[in-house]
């Protein structure tokens, strides 16, 4: 995270890409070599790999405020994961587990903040038995008693029991207070994960992040095994 420059120099544009999968909107720069944008809202949204398998997006903003998409990346599940996406068959029974992330990190590559979500599900004759996603958050502190905050944060599903698909959601909103803003006026970072659990054992995942104000070099990195 570089020094605030000033905001009165800021000038709003519209900005409305799709980026293969990957929506941006209002957008704002300052200047031609701008290091301050404003108003910036990613989303992306990922199919769920095989089993013990990884898939993950990123988007760094980019010198002149625009989103600069890094390909889909798809591989192993990760040794940062607390489990592997794996399917336990016992006689017409599935178990499934899912893990997403979805993380904002600074031109330094510090994780700002960050939602995590863990799913599990089980099948049997065309319908989830029970069914369910936790979320959790974290977030980075400053020595000195300073930095981001949790201010809140729900997560819920629409079905629990006997489901043809459970729909779940979480939210989670972070604000700043520290060295390079001491107002807590500057900095709100809003992160939302979506995850759709199906009879099948099949799933899908859909994240969006929403920054009050963000910095060239700032990068979301979302993903999901």
């Amino acid at each position: 995270m570089n020094t605030r420059l000033s905001i009165a120099a800021v000038s709003a544009i519209s900005l409305v890409a799709l980026l293969g999968g990957t929506t941006v909107a209002t957008a704002q720069e300052s200047d031609p070599a701008p290091k301050s944008c404003d108003g910036v809202r990613l989303t992306g949204e990922l199919p769920v790999p095989a089993p013990g398998q990884a898939v993950s997006g990123q988007i760094t903003i980019g010198p002149d405020c625009k989103p600069e998409r890094v390909s889909v990346q798809r591989g192993p599940a990760s040794a940062r994961s607390a489990h592997t996406a794996t399917a336990a068959v016992t006689s017409a029974t599935a178990t499934h587990q899912l893990r997403g992330w979805n993380e904002m990190y600074d031109c330094c590559n510090i994780r700002m903040t960050g939602l995590y979500t863990a799913s599990s599900w089980d099948t049997a004759e065309g319908r989830i038995t029970t069914g369910g996603t936790a979320a959790s958050q974290e977030w980075n502190r400053e020595p000195w008693d300073a930095g981001w905050s949790l201010t809140s944060q729900n997560a819920k599903d629409d079905c629990a029991t006997d489901c043809a698909e459970v729909n779940s959601e979480a939210h989670a909103d972070f604000a700043y207070q520290g060295v390079f803003d001491p107002t807590g006026d500057w900095y709100n970072n809003t992160h939302h994960s979506y995850v759709r659990l199906a009879a099948d054992g099949t799933a899908s995942c859909r994240f969006d992040v929403e920054l009050r104000h963000t910095f060239v070099g700032w990068n979301w990195q979302y993903g999901c095994e």
